[in-house]
Order: C-alpha cells, then sequence, then structure tokens
C-alpha cells in the first residue's frame, strides 16, 4: 500500500483494491479538520478502516452523527437488538445470554452480497461497523465496487439498462431470514419491494454505480420474468470486478458508502464469539437514475 496523502494530521493509505485505511486519528477526539479529511477520503474510496479505535457507544453515535441523521436498525428476522439506552446502535452477534436468547443479529452464518436496506425508499446513504470480539478465524467481511461493476459492463448491456429500474425485495434479510411482519414470498414480481433505477449517480461525487441491492427475488420491473431473470444474471457477473476483504481485529471501525458498495459475511465457528456494534446514516434521498 502506497501513502496516499497527508491532511488534518491524517495519512489515507489506499488498500490497492477498494477503499482506504485512515491513519493517525483517534475517534473518540476527532476534529473537525479531520472530519473534513475523512469525508474527502469517504467521497474518493467509498470504504474507509479505521484500526485500533476504542469507542464507547455515546463515542460511536459522536463519530457517526458528522456523516448525518442516524437510522434505527433494520427490520431483521433473526431479531433486532440494541444495547440498553442505545435505541440507534445495532448489535451484529452471535452470542447469546443466559437465558439462551441472542444479544444481536445476523449469527454466525454467511451473508450475501446486499446493499443496506435497498428495499427501502430512501436507503441508509452509509454504515459503519465497529469490532468488539472477533473469532480467531472466519466471519471476514467483503465489499465491492459498484462503480467497477459498472464500468465492467459492455457497453450494449450498459445501454439497455441505463432507463432500468429493479425492485429490491424486503422478504429476506442478508443472512436468508424472513423479516419480521413479512409473509414469505418466492415471487420477484409480487414480493415486497421498491423500485429503484439500475444505473444510478452519487448524490455529492456524481460518479455512477449499479445499483442491485441483493440477489434473491430481484426484479426488473416492466420484463417478463425470465427476461428479468437473465439480465439480473449477466449484472451480477460483474459484481465482484474489485473486491477488498476485511480480517477483522478488536477496535478496527469501517465505514462505507452504501450507495457506492456492496458487502457480504463470511461464516464462522457458531462456538466462537463475534459481537460488533453497528451505526447507519439516514438516507439523504432515493437514489437518482444516472446520466449517460
Amino acid at each position: 500500500m502506497a501513502l496516499l496523502e497527508r491532511r488534518a494530521s491524517i495519512d489515507v493509505v489506499p488498500t490497492g483494491t477498494l477503499g482506504a485505511e485512515i491513519r493517525g486519528v483517534d475517534l473518540a477526539r476527532v476534529t473537525p479538520a479531520q472530519i473534513d479529511a475523512i469525508k474527502d477520503a469517504w467521497y474518493r474510496h467509498d470504504v474507509l478502516i479505521f484500526r485500533g479505535q476504542r469507542l464507547s457507544d455515546d463515542q460511536l453515535l459522536a463519530f457517526s452523527r458528522h456523516f448525518g441523521t442516524l437510522d434505527p436498525p433494520p427490520n431483521q428476522g433473526a431479531g433486532r437488538k440494541s444495547p440498553p439506552g442505545y435505541p440507534e446502535v445495532y448489535v451484529v452477534s452471535n452470542v447469546r445470554d443466559a437465558q439462551g436468547e441472542p444479544i444481536g443479529a445476523l449469527g454466525d452464518g454467511e451473508a450475501a452480497w446486499h446493499t443496506d436496506m435497498s428495499y427501502a425508499p430512501a436507503p441508509p446513504d452509509a454504515s459503519m461497523l465497529y469490532a468488539l470480539e472477533i473469532p480467531s478465524e472466519g466471519g471476514d467481511t467483503c465489499f465491492c465496487s459498484m462503480k467497477a461493476a459498472l464500468n465492467a459492463l459492455p457497453p450494449a448491456l450498459l445501454e439497455r439498462i441505463r432507463q432500468l429500474d429493479i425492485k429490491h425485495d424486503g422478504t429476506y434479510d442478508s443472512g436468508g431470514n424472513l423479516r419480521k411482519g413479512l409473509a414469505a414470498s418466492d415471487n420477484p414480481r409480487t414480493s415486497v419491494g421498491t423500485p429503484h433505477p439500475i444505473a444510478i449517480a452519487h448524490p455529492v461525487s456524481g460518479e455512477r454505480a449499479l445499483y442491485l441491492g441483493r440477489r434473491r427475488n430481484a426484479y426488473i420491473m416492466g420484463l417478463e420474468l425470465d427476461e428479468s431473470e437473465r439480465l439480473l444474471d449477466e449484472l451480477w457477473s460483474a459484481v465482484e470486478s474489485v473486491v477488498y476483504r476485511h480480517r477483522w481485529a478488536v477496535g478496527d471501525l469501517v465505514l462505507w458508502d452504501n450507495r457506492t458498495t456492496m458487502h457480504r459475511r463470511d461464516a464462522f465457528d457458531p462456538n466462537a464469539r463475534r459481537i460488533m456494534h453497528r451505526t447507519q446514516i439516514k438516507g439523504s434521498g432515493a437514489p437518482q437514475r444516472a446520466a449517460f
């Protein structure tokens, strides 16, 4: 990794694939100048990694609010848990309490490629995940560049999809669990969801990206189901054009742009403990169609 730049006493070090590591900052005592430099790096690199942090939930929330209004946790089929007194912090964990109840959501299984809450009319702009306990192996989180995915499309395919919308299914979470209060459905045309443009423009940088959400029950509006499935398969073949794999350490915080990336998680040993605290930034609006 080569040093990109130094600004406001922080170093921005690209990963070599997607994202950059930010060094020289204590997020519990971040300055306004550092926040400006972090935001600038975030708009350019989409995923930012901060290592060796020591944050209380109050400090995690304070840092998160620099990026916008916070959203409450999503409706997860495996449960929705927050620490007592912190409804804006979402616990991602496989740990169970003394009564055998999970203290968090998403367990220890694999989580498929997805964009957070893309089934909502205005999905969150960003998410961040902070590691408190991690297993000795497994549980890596991978991020893919949806800007690179769009750029990898053949011109004819790009022309085909630029005015089309995908309905983003809200029936199941990224672990394949049925969301609370919803009926099971395997019909992409009739399942619960919200249509968004397939090709979107980032509202700040203006850069274009594919916006696929998740594969299960996705449907391209107005097409016959067989045609929608074929076209979606073509689009998803470009998803892993540029990928960064994050191997977690305690104290890592990762911030990602929900509009220009997708992410997935590896499974890990169910007997190991993994506790992460997550926040998400409320969506500033519906994804906007990219101009070509």
